[in-house]
């Protein structure tokens, strides 16, 4: 079989989820009081993996390199798809 026969498992712990959520949150009001459209920001993030994205005011770059960002995808999902 190859190793597109297989299906990988992923599985966040809940201390990572309350951990992407703080960190969300922090970078989310850093970008808003400099001014940045949150959102685009953590999306252009969230698609290129560049950190230039997020602002450093308030540690708000530092905090987001320390999670990956398919952790953040599978926390966002979540909770949005749990909400429907």
């Amino acid at each position: 079989m190859g190793r597109f026969d297989e299906t990988v498992s992923f599985k966040l712990h809940k201390d990572g989820e309350d951990k992407v959520r703080t960190v969300l949150k922090a970078v989310y009001e850093a970008l808003e009081e400099k001014g940045y459209n949150p959102i685009n920001q953590l999306i252009g993030y969230m698609i290129s993996g560049d950190p230039a994205y997020i602002t450093s005011h308030n540690n708000a770059r530092s905090l987001i390199c320390k999670i990956e960002r398919d952790e953040i995808l599978e926390v966002l999902l979540r909770n949005y798809l749990q909400e429907k």
